[in-house]
């Protein structure tokens, strides 16, 4: 296994940049945007559960169907190769007692059935004691939303090492794009909802350099 330098990889970091306008005729070949989508699988989870699904969208008519519930993409819902939208996991799946919480340990994890009752019990804990997601609904999905920004974050990362530009997508009414889900692309809104978008592509314009807070400023050593 080969690795980059710390100047290699921060290099990705400062080529990467939330890409507004992308060559609508150039594509990303499907090997490396399969790449891009194994960096969100591999992505890790709170416990493992993987609480997210990627919904491709490349037909035009769909993207057509977003462009006036989704503001922060009127240039790239036509313009970019890929648009992805990530779905989170709504409680009724996430909770420790959930048939698919049952399916990830036994199924995917491969856990012995006394390891699963002990894991079923902690993890009841951390629900209903340590972070309180027991109290409403909106708690679980936003904790379960939070980690598919994990996944994001990764496919971004690794999107620009290959070279592919990106812009995350938080610009959109959320109750429309839920119910366009259960109309247009089979989505059982009881199980997932929308949490993020994100546009994939080459630029057009070359990036500005980036503004950030000095490192001082906001790392504390104790």
């Amino acid at each position: 296994m080969t690795f980059c330098t710390d100047s290699q990889a921060l290099d990705v970091m400062h080529f990467r940049h939330a890409c507004k306008v992308m060559d609508e005729n150039r594509k990303i070949p499907e090997e490396t945007f399969q790449t891009i989508l194994e960096a969100g699988r591999l992505s890790p989870s709170s416990f493992g559960y993987e609480p997210w699904k990627f919904l491709v969208v490349q037909s035009p008519a769909l993207r057509e169907k977003l462009l006036p519930i989704t503001w922060g993409a009127q240039n790239t819902l036509r313009t970019a190769s890929h648009f992805v939208l990530i779905l989170a996991r709504t409680a009724k799946s996430m909770r420790y007692d959930s048939d698919y919480i049952q399916h990830m340990m036994r199924d995917i994890h491969h856990l012995p059935q006394e390891h699963i009752q002990k894991r079923e019990q902690f993890y009841r804990i951390f629900q209903e004691e340590d972070f309180h997601l027991l109290e409403s609904e909106r708690a679980m999905f936003d904790w379960a939303s939070k980690q598919t920004y994990i996944a994001l974050a990764n496919m971004m990362t690794i999107a620009a090492s290959l070279g592919v530009d990106s812009c995350p997508v938080e610009g959109f009414k959320m109750d429309a794009v839920n119910e366009l889900l259960a109309s247009d692309f089979g989505i059982d809104t009881t199980e997932f909802r929308i949490s993020v978008m994100c546009a994939f592509g080459y630029r057009v314009n070359e990036a500005k350099p980036k503004t950030r807070q000095p490192l001082e400023d906001i790392v504390q050593w104790h």
